[in-house]
């Protein structure tokens, strides 16, 4: 094998996971993992959920203790990388210090998209995805009065039931005719959108943002595009994020919606991978090539580069799941429901407690489950199998889930 380390570049869930899982299977060689951030590596989902609420503590957050990477020698540089050079297999970091690597695995992740508007970047404009930003809004949360809260998706609408059970007036603004347009049926839009306003959130669909209205620094409210304006103390953005592509596209590496891979998540260098958010990846699973915003999928391509590294080479074939807590429901996604033909409601939503089961062409793609585990467990199973179950029968609350996997 080639002289120097493997460098990961990134410490989010997918470059912490590929160095850990290099440890775990057996590799003995320097692994070097490069970190932007001054925190330790550390889990985001709880960002917008328990740690916004106050629920834990920042070192709860923490994948593994300050000592794991002494103890596993894995080298944690607190640095960023400024530059490629695939010729002579090195990369630049901040700190002006070359490094040489045997494998260079890009897990760079993403970042917020930020609104393009008149006062936009006034201070009291936040953003919630990395562990400042939240820890900046569990204070703000205890000081103010009134938010307007831009884009009702997952993280806008995690981040509005928080706000609203610390007594904040909330409104939130979305362009799409529903919340969660873009990741979930109607159904789900439908309850958790009712959920929200019957908690005192008020939802305004349709419309946009034209202006941040300030009174000298400080954000006064919101003007829309129908001509209403909001008075706001603060205003939270969850617009979606944008892929960190940059690195690579400077290094010759062809880029799309992400860093462009192949099944084995390699990119056109054969001595460079990407991984997580920033990957886009052939799948036979679906049929094309894809990029997730996933936990789980950046951990799943995380072991499956690991392996690749240290001899075991399979395609990755990750199955996508998901989830949001918003106020006291839980929803968790398993499989990809964008292109589905066919809904199948399990369950009473005015009841709390249901799934929508999502076929395309009479096969079973993807289950939307709402309050319920045990429904989202077995599609993870029966989709993971490759197997799929009749509408009627996922429609049939007597039947039991259970004997489909049989």
């Amino acid at each position: 094998m080639m002289d120097g380390p493997i460098v990961i570049v990134g410490a989010g869930h997918a470059g912490f996971h590929v160095a850990a899982s290099l440890r775990q299977f057996g590799f003995k060689e320097r692994v070097c993992l490069i970190d932007s951030q001054t925190h330790a590596p550390y889990q985001r989902p709880p960002l917008s959920k328990a740690y916004l609420n106050g629920c834990v503590a920042p070192d709860s957050l923490l994948f593994r203790p300050d000592n794991f990477y002494s103890e596993e020698s894995i080298e944690l540089i607190r640095s960023r990388v400024v530059a490629i050079d695939r010729k002579h297999r090195k990369v630049l970091l901040a700190s002006d210090i070359w490094l040489d690597y045997r494998h260079l695995v890009l897990a760079t992740g993403a970042r917020n998209r930020l609104l393009d508007l008149p006062n936009g970047n006034l201070p009291d404009v936040k953003y919630l995805r990395v562990l400042d930003e939240s820890e900046a809004l569990r204070r703000v949360l205890l000081s103010r009065k009134r938010v307007v809260v831009v884009g009702a998706g997952f993280i806008g609408l995690e981040f509005a039931s928080i706000a609203r059970s610390k007594g904040l007036e909330v409104d939130v603004i979305e362009l799409a005719s529903r919340v969660m347009a873009r990741a979930v049926t109607a159904e789900v839009s439908d309850f958790f959108q009712a959920r929200h306003r019957e908690a005192g959130i008020r939802i305004h669909l349709g419309v946009h943002a034209t202006n941040i209205e300030a009174d000298g620094s400080k954000v006064a409210g919101v003007s829309l595009s129908d001509g209403r304006y909001l008075p706001a103390d603060f205003v939270v953005v969850g617009i979606g994020v944008l892929p960190n592509i940059e690195l690579a596209a400077e290094a010759g590496l062809p880029v799309a919606s992400g860093v462009i891979v192949d099944e084995y998540l390699l990119t056109a260098d054969p001595l460079i991978s990407a991984v997580g958010d920033c990957a886009q990846f052939a799948s036979s699973r679906f049929g094309g090539s894809l990029r997730l915003e996933s936990v789980q999928n950046a951990m799943d391509q995380a072991r499956c580069v690991a392996a690749r590294l240290v001899g075991d080479r399979k395609p990755y074939d990750g199955q996508p799941w998901f989830w949001s807590d918003q106020g006291n429901s839980k929803l968790q996604i398993v499989g990809l429901i964008n292109s589905h033909d066919q809904a199948v409601l399990r369950g009473d939503p005015a009841r709390g407690t249901f799934s929508v089961f999502c076929y395309k062409a009479g096969k079973l793609v993807g289950v939307e489950s709402v309050n319920r585990a045990s429904d989202h467990m077995f599609g993870r199973r029966l989709l993971g199998m490759d197997r799929s179950l009749a509408p009627e029968r996922a429609a049939d609350e007597s039947f039991n889930l259970k004997s489909a996997l049989a």
